[in-house]
């Protein structure tokens, strides 16, 4: 765990790691500390902040706790981020490892489909697979990493290509070691670190991709999103601008600590140059 303690002696990385921690600390605490649906009436409607100790940020149009909707918001945000970077970041490295260690025709063609998918930008793609198939929690994952996947393909199958020439992997080739033995054991490890890096960045848009599908009314309408908050808050902006406000400041908080968690990762992994990328 040495990258660890390099990541905590870095600004960036433990002031990253700290703000995701209390989000991930306030989701997990959410229904202790506002018991009760996010998405159910529980007061009088636009109540200000401060202005019910029962309701420290107000509610809403229809009298829906903001402070709920903002705890379970970052349970949904922080969920899918997370699950849409792992997914991501699975497909690309079995397909930069594929393509970096088989070479050929193999290569080109997998590297053909990885640019067919980087010319789309993800939020297209993502809002056009939703808008097709459907919503619910599942899909947006889904849409969301086949719109991130192909750059860590591409990291990682330029990793394993500088890899690959090393002399021990050379060695493992001839005292005779399985192909797959040689990707994964001598190979993959050492291609990890940077694109490890920039799965943090992945997380990051991942967040703000499934924002902005709530925020136009393709998330997931039973559960609480901070998109869909931001939205709720449009018609009344002038007289209620805390109903945007409120959930935007933790979307920004969140995507900067991502951000600062990737720059510290970088610099902890011996890779400066990722969190730039």
């Amino acid at each position: 765990m040495s990258w660890l303690r390099r990541l905590l002696r870095t600004p960036e990385g433990a002031a990253g790691l700290a703000i995701l921690f209390v989000l991930l600390l306030a989701g997990l605490l959410a229904p202790v500390i506002s018991p009760g649906d996010p998405l159910k009436i529980a007061g009088r409607a636009l109540l200000t902040p401060f202005a019910d100790p029962a309701f420290p940020f107000g509610t809403d149009r229809l009298g829906r706790d903001v402070l709920a909707g903002l705890l379970y918001g970052a349970r949904t945000s922080l969920a899918v981020g997370l699950a849409a970077a792992f997914s991501a970041m699975v497909l690309g490295l079995c397909v930069g490892l594929a393509a970096g260690f088989a070479g050929g025709l193999i290569d080109e063609a997998l590297m053909r489909v990885v640019d067919a998918f980087q010319i789309v930008p993800a939020f297209l793609l993502a809002l056009a697979f939703v808008s097709t198939i459907g919503v619910s929690t599942p899909i947006v994952v889904l849409a969301i990493a086949l719109g991130t996947w192909a750059d860590p393909a591409r990291l990682t199958r330029a990793q394993v290509l500088a890899i690959r020439e090393q002399d021990y992997v050379a060695s493992a080739r001839v005292i005779g070691k399985h192909p797959a033995e040689i990707a994964f054991r001598e190979i993959l490890p050492n291609a990890l670190p940077p694109v490890l890096a920039l799965s943090a960045t992945i997380v990051a848009g991942a967040i703000l991709t499934e924002a902005a599908l709530s925020f136009l009314g393709l998330g997931n309408p039973n559960i609480a999103t901070w998109g869909s908050m931001i939205a709720e808050g449009r018609s009344v902006l002038r007289s209620a601008s805390y109903l945007s406000v409120i959930p935007g400041a933790a979307l920004a908080v969140t995507v900067l600590g991502v951000h600062l968690f990737s720059e510290g990762l970088g610099k902890a992994l011996g890779d400066d140059d990722v969190g730039a990328a």
